[in-house]
């Protein structure tokens, strides 16, 4: 293949069915692939004057050489005139992850943080990589969705991710960089069979793609297949997702979803879970969920964990969420305004707490004339009388009609305010709200007032919305 015509066969679908991206960042890392990409773009730069190029290279600190990488890639990007900058991560994997999924995991964590609605990360994946990434799907013996390996577009953060060299097969890269004299890095750790993805490269491809030389070329076929049997299965469990869904985007009603068969269980399932990014359990341990959750009595509780998620039952809702962490209930928070109004008070492994303003549904103004606010957590005994209510009741019980499930009532937060304030002369702090349960009576402001908000990390990161 030409560079003129990798060049149409690039730039052509890129330009046309992605004019949404005003700003390209390329993922380069000085290797041979993303060279070839940032030459190609930056050497038809008069093909889209309406867009910007930029580069970023990911150091990962895995590598004794990665410094000299980066340097490597700042003086290339200079000969182009391309901005660049360079991304310190943090690589190391977490107990039992695979160094490869943990420098996956990092690297795009990190190039994440850098889009925006406008911007995307072009990466220089290709039809080789494609057909690797769907043998590698196979053998950890993935469904439709793992088997439809990389697309060539996807939401990336707040942004896109693109990957236009998907359909050029290697060879066709390297010769576009013999063709114009590139110098490209070569990373020793791509020769490492301790790897699963290099394994798969230097042991076994080969000798297939001699015995089959249209390998790649099938497999991404097979790939882009296996991606439209995902997409129809996602449609048919968004049609069922509108039937079980429950008010909270993180729970399911139960009885609509024991009315689908066992199939459509666990096709709802993995679909739900990937809206609400947490990781998708495996067969084995999505048919135990849907044994214990479905099946389980009335009054029980099942709790099913693994990897990067858990799920928990509550009556007639079935809810997932990240793993719970740590919680110390006996703490108390010293939440002061400054001359601002009132600054963000993180809650760790909860979320922020702030105070929107509102009308009609808030805290009094003069309750929060002293700039000081205590927060606690739920300790036993408390008693509250939110709006609507003419008598003070006991705050668990009022949780449990609110439907609020057991692990989440420890981890509201109690807004309180202090002894011997303005409006509290007692020595008794006054309990103001309950965080997702409500404002109590005697605090709310008829007009103009200050409603308490816990931004969660995510609507899945502690069970309270």
């Amino acid at each position: 293949m030409t560079a003129t015509r990798l060049s149409t066969v690039i730039l052509n679908p890129l330009l046309m069915t992605h004019p949404h991206s005003s700003h390209w960042i390329v993922a380069y890392s000085g290797g041979l692939d993303s060279h070839v990409l940032l030459h190609l773009l930056a050497s038809n730069r008069s093909c889209w004057p309406e867009r910007t190029l930029a580069a970023v290279y990911v150091d990962h600190g895995l590598q004794a050489d990665s410094v000299h990488w980066g340097e490597h890639c700042a003086q290339i990007c200079r000969a182009l005139k391309i901005p660049f900058r360079i991304l310190r991560i943090d690589a190391r994997p977490a107990p039992r992850e695979s160094p490869e999924a943990a420098a996956r995991r990092a690297r795009y964590a990190a190039l994440a943080a850098e889009l925006n609605p406008e911007t995307a990360l072009l990466t220089a994946h290709h039809r080789d990589d494609q057909a690797e990434t769907l043998l590698l799907q196979l053998l950890r013996g993935a469904g439709p969705h793992g088997l439809a390996a990389m697309p060539t577009a996807s939401r990336l953060g707040s942004g896109w991710l693109l990957r236009p060299l998907l359909d050029v097969d290697r060879a066709d890269v390297l010769a576009y960089a013999h063709e114009h004299g590139l110098q490209w890095i070569e990373d020793t750790s791509n020769t490492n069979t301790d790897f699963d993805r290099n394994y798969l490269r230097h042991r076994i491809l080969p000798p297939l793609r001699e015995r089959w030389p249209a390998f790649s070329s099938n497999l991404a076929r097979s790939a882009r297949l296996c991606a439209e049997t995902a997409n129809w299965l996602d449609t048919e469990a968004d049609a069922d997702l509108v039937r079980v869904v429950a008010p909270r985007p993180d729970s399911l009603h139960l009885p609509a979803l024991r009315e689908l068969s066992e199939l459509r269980q666990r096709n709802v399932l993995r679909r739900w879970l990937r809206q609400l990014g947490l990781a998708v359990p495996d067969s084995r341990q999505l048919r135990q969920i849907l044994r214990d959750m479905l099946n389980a009595r009335h009054d029980r509780q099942p709790h099913v964990c693994w990897r990067g998620g858990e799920m928990r039952r509550y009556q007639d809702r079935l809810y997932a969420m990240l793993p719970l962490s740590s919680h110390d209930a006996h703490r108390t928070w010293i939440w002061r305004a400054t001359a601002e109004g009132w600054p963000p008070l993180e809650l760790p492994g909860l979320g922020i707490l702030e105070l929107h303003a509102t009308v009609g549904a808030g805290l009094r103004a003069e309750l929060l004339a002293d700039g000081v606010l205590w927060v606690r957590f739920r300790q036993g005994g408390e008693r509250f009388r939110p709006v609507g209510r003419a008598h003070h009741q006991e705050l668990k019980k009022l949780l449990q009609e609110a439907g609020i499930p057991p692990w989440a009532r420890d981890r509201l937060p109690l807004i309180y305010l202090p002894p011997f304030s303005a409006c509290n002369s007692t020595e008794n702090p006054e309990l103001l709200a309950v965080v997702g349960l409500g404002i109590a009576a005697t605090a709310r402001s008829g007009e103009s007032g200050l409603l308490p908000v816990l931004q969660s990390p995510s609507a899945t990161s502690s069970g309270i919305l």
